[in-house]
């Protein structure tokens, strides 16, 4: 791969590319020197043609483009290689002014953090319960989550084949703050190896998927189910010997109605004959802290609504925080809209 990102590469990009406009411009300039053809008796002869014919005879002729349009192509040659001196563009070369994509956006996420960082920093050090039944935390949080997790987890945060629902409580990892703020930072890599040949073959694939279907009451084979169980041992090392999973490890539970990839005799024998693999990145270089607490506190609301109501001294914390919040939020709408 070192051959293809090395000096020359760049060298060679930036001939290529300035042959390219000096061809240009000669074309252009050649096609502007055709003259008109006089015949024996001095008359114009008639105009070449390039053989196109429409409806008869509607000819198109070969006669050099208006002046005016030949000054505008001059002028866009002329801006490219103005652009290709101001710009990056030759090869390695970075531009007089230096300017790139990167530094562009470092700046912007500059200008943004300054303009908006202490409406997010003002929840950083409060408890995750409290921030998640903060009004204006939530709408944060879930303009956050529609940017940043609404691709694989949909913007119900009800997820998919193959993207956890985040509104139930059944949790891959753990379901507490800082299980999830944990999952958000550093991300997860799901893994489970095909365990066909661990079994013994086709039919007991299929006898454990019985017996797994079982553990839930899904629609199932009594028989095989039982057949199945023994066979089970080879899958405990990592759901446990009564299936309920392992949250250090990912592990999903087996006893519950819950299917990330679905459920049915079907679909865990797919499971079991190819295994699964999933992954969710880390976030920790694209938001900041404060942001990922935010998050974290809209994620753990959506299956905590119900829960017991703040205490007193939340309460007036939470009063507090809003109180704050408030005046930046009031801040950075005004300076958005004189934009």
């Amino acid at each position: 791969m070192a051959d293809f990102i090395n000096e020359w590469w760049g060298t060679a990009i930036a001939i290529v590319t300035a042959i390219s406009i000096v061809a240009c411009g000669i074309l252009l300039w050649s096609q502007s020197k055709v003259k008109v053809k006089l015949g024996s008796d001095g008359k114009p002869l008639p105009a070449e043609t390039t053989g196109h014919v429409w409806d008869e005879n509607l000819m198109e002729q070969n006669n050099p483009l208006p002046k005016w349009w030949m000054w505008l192509f001059y002028l866009t040659i002329i801006y490219s290689a103005g652009y290709l001196v101001v710009y990056p563009g030759l090869g390695s070369y970075q531009g007089r002014f230096g300017w790139s994509q990167e530094s562009a956006y470092a700046k912007e996420m500059k200008d943004g953090e300054a303009q908006y960082g202490p409406l997010f920093n003002k929840y950083l050090n409060t408890d995750v319960s409290v921030v998640a039944r903060d009004p204006q935390a939530q709408e944060i949080g879930q303009r956050l989550f529609l940017n940043t997790c609404a691709q694989c987890h949909g913007s119900d945060a009800q997820g998919g084949k193959g993207y956890p629902n985040l509104t139930d409580s059944d949790w891959l990892y753990g379901g507490d703050p800082q299980t999830i703020k944990t999952t958000i930072r550093e991300g997860r890599h799901g893994q489970m190896p095909p365990m066909a040949a661990a079994l013994g073959g086709e039919d007991d694939v299929r006898n454990v998927a019985n017996y797994v279907m079982s553990l839930s009451g899904g629609a199932h084979d009594p028989v095989k189910a039982v057949l199945g169980k023994a066979k089970f041992g080879a899958c405990a090392a990592c759901h446990g010997a009564d299936a309920k999973g392992n949250q250090m490890l990912g592990a999903p539970n087996l006893t519950d109605k819950t299917w990330l990839y679905g459920g049915g005799v079907d679909n865990v024998m797919e499971t079991i004959n190819k295994g699964r693999g999933n992954q969710m990145p880390a976030h920790q270089n694209l938001l900041s802290e404060a942001k990922i607490h935010l998050l974290t506190a809209y994620v753990w609301g959506l299956s905590n609504s119900g829960k017991s109501m703040v205490s007193e001294s939340d309460a007036a914390a939470l009063k507090q925080i809003s109180a704050a919040a408030k005046p930046a939020s009031e801040a950075a709408s005004a300076t958005t809209d004189a934009k």
